[in-house]
């Protein structure tokens, strides 16, 4: 997948990183375009709006269809900017090439189905037009490189991913938990893949889309999608995500771009050094991990030889407390001193299970 066209390549971008803005959904035809044409007022790509909205219960509103596009392709044409809508079906797709839509985007809803995204794939053989693929919304890598892929093989070279988040059964301040390490893994799976951020979907709230904006063109990523609305408060959907054309405006201000490299030899050298410190430091963490693997099988033995359980809730729940201690007394966050210590709970657990379970007898001599 080498030739997957660079987001610079792309005839609809003129700058990166970039933004695609719009409401959730496309309402009626007079809030599209004022909600629109605030838009245009300030640095933004392209135009975005939901013409169908697959809803996770039936009896909410679920767009306007067709009729919704005709609305598009008129502001786009009037306003001279393009223009992006998701497509969830092959009719969906022939529509919006019907109606001049310069992109199309694969909700998660859909990705997350294999006959889904290939039903879209097959609709799009022999089209050249950009694609963009949501996260499905469980946390898959799989899931979302194949949808990935099967758009390839349709052939299509213009894809980029779009992070929007996970769900999540735990309750956390955001909408969608981003796992930014799935997008991360992605990015190292598929260099040459595109890669945007959703982070109205990610947050779910207006207060959120800045922060999570700001950490994504931290990690280089080459866009964000962010929903507006010309009266969020009032909007048939997801109104707590979306924000005025002129919040947009303020956000996009607020954004600080970074450079991925430096032209300071001083700030190059001095990197290079902490790097080799760093390295040097995630050895020792490595060789420490090694000598407990050992202490661990040493006491998985010792367990099995005295028919006790592997797993012992009070034990775990001293590591649990005395490490989060530790963590706070070194000055690290305690949440990823819990999640550490979840992992190398995990392990041990399973380290010591293998060799309760080893049912080869060791031969006398």
């Amino acid at each position: 997948m080498e030739d997957i066209q660079s987001i610079k390549s792309w005839d609809v971008i003129r700058d990166v990183p970039f933004a695609i803005a719009g409401p959730c959904s496309a309402e009626t035809e007079e809030q599209l375009y004022t909600t629109c044409k605030g838009i245009k007022e300030h640095d933004i790509t392209m135009l975005r709006a939901g013409i169908w909205k697959p809803r996770t219960r039936p009896g909410s509103f679920e767009g306007v269809g067709e009729v919704g596009l005709q609305w598009m392709e008129k502001v786009k044409t009037e306003l001279n900017m393009p223009a992006a809508v998701e497509v969830a079906n092959a009719k969906h797709v022939e529509l919006a090439l019907k109606y001049n839509m310069d992109v199309l985007w694969i909700g998660a809803r859909s990705t997350v189905n294999p006959f889904t995204v290939q039903e879209i794939a097959d609709a799009l053989q022999g089209v050249n037009i950009p694609i963009i693929i949501k996260n499905p919304i469980n946390p898959d890598l799989a899931l979302w490189k194949g949808a990935i892929e099967r758009i390839y093989m349709a052939g299509i070279r213009q894809i980029a991913a779009l992070h929007r988040g996970f769900s999540s059964f735990e309750k956390t301040k955001y909408r969608n938990v981003p796992m930014w390490q799935i997008a991360i893994a992605l990015k190292s799976d598929m260099p040459n893949l595109p890669l945007l951020c959703d982070p109205s979907h990610i947050g779910g709230t207006r207060d959120l889309i800045l922060p999570i904006s700001q950490k994504a063109i931290d990690l280089n990523y080459d866009g964000l999608m962010i929903e507006t609305h010309c009266d969020p408060d009032n909007a048939w959907s997801d109104a707590k995500q979306q924000v005025t054309p002129e919040r947009l405006g303020e956000i996009l201000d607020s954004i600080k771009i970074r450079k991925t490299t430096s032209d300071n030899q001083e700030f190059n050298s001095i990197l290079e050094t902490m790097r080799s410190q760093i390295d040097h430091v995630d050895r020792e963490i490595l060789e420490n991990m090694a000598a407990r693997k050992v202490l661990v099988d040493k006491l998985g033995e010792y367990k099995k030889e005295n028919n006790v359980t592997v797993f012992q809730s009070d034990r775990w729940l001293q590591v649990f407390k005395t490490r989060a201690d530790w963590g706070t007394q070194l000055n690290l966050d305690t949440e990823f001193v819990g999640k550490l210590f979840k992992l190398i709970h995990d392990e041990s657990i399973r380290l010591q299970s293998k060799v309760m379970n080893d049912k080869k007898e060791k031969i006398s001599k």
